[in-house]
């Protein structure tokens, strides 16, 4: 709802600079710790990686596809953090079962986005889309894990912060060549503005602190919850389709990331 009025870059970079500013004189008020040298020029950087590569890759893939396909393809996300992971010292090795659960997932994502490929136009919107969305998925893997081991001795909320004024402040050039596209319509403003509190002020903070109290695993079920109220909204605000293919593909997607964390241990706290 906000891209009817607001560009891409323009709502990253706003939407991150607006929630970190508020969120960073709330500790500086509160007298919280606040991330120095190295520590902050790492939180920072996942912050980049996380928020500013992964929101911004998803923002333009919502322009060619709907925003319920898009949160379902985001569902794959647990795949990448276990194999970066695993790749990462110190990680799980990968297991045969969760191989399977990660061809499973990828099995979910093709039936997903299948029905929409109806047209030569329309197929490469959605395989753009979805490449894009899986480049999301691993900058957003790769920053979380980064900071899951980063030793910090400073509030998760107040790392949070941090790494929203970060990537609100990197993807600021791109936003800026951006404001002539600007346009006035109330709701997209006002969905704008549910993002800065609801997304990022409550959702990212909420997932930071439990990036650093709860396994990997257990995290990462957020992406269950996201595509049904995507879904829900879709339908709802702009009538978006979902059919019985768009439905077996997300069961399938599920059964994929079910397995993958049924047999998938923690990763490890630290990486040096």
């Amino acid at each position: 709802m906000s891209l009817e009025a607001i560009p891409p870059m323009v709502l990253v970079s706003g939407r991150f600079i607006l929630s970190g500013c508020l969120m960073l004189a709330g500790a500086v008020a509160a007298r919280a710790r606040l991330p120095r040298g190295r520590e902050l020029g790492l939180t920072a950087l996942n912050g980049v990686l996380i928020l500013g590569i992964g929101n911004s890759c998803l923002t333009v893939a919502e322009l060619w596809i709907p925003s319920g396909v898009a949160a379902l393809i985001v569902t794959t996300s647990p795949f990448w953090m276990v194999g970066i992971d695993a790749l990462l010292p110190g990680g799980q090795r990968l297991r045969a079962a969760t191989l399977a659960g990660i061809v499973i997932g990828c099995i979910g994502a093709v039936l997903l986005i299948a029905p929409q490929a109806t047209g030569v136009a329309a197929n490469s919107r959605l395989w753009w889309a979805f490449a894009l969305l899986q480049f999301a998925n691993f900058s957003w893997s790769f920053g979380s894990i980064r900071q899951i081991r980063l030793q910090t001795q400073s509030h998760p909320i107040v790392n949070g912060a941090v790494q929203q004024l970060a990537a609100g402040l990197a993807f600021l050039p791109f936003g800026l060549f951006q404001l002539g596209s600007l346009s006035w319509q109330p709701r997209a403003w006002l969905a704008a503005l549910y993002l800065v509190v609801f997304g990022s002020i409550v959702g990212y903070s909420a997932y930071v602190y439990a990036l650093e109290h709860l396994p990997v695993a257990l995290v990462s079920i957020y992406t269950y919850v996201n595509p049904i109220v995507a879904v829900w909204l879709g339908r709802m605000f702009y009538r978006e389709p979902f059919g019985k293919m768009e439905l077996l593909g997300m069961l399938v997607i599920f059964a994929g990331v079910a397995v993958v964390k049924h047999f998938s241990r923690p990763s490890a706290p630290e990486l040096d």
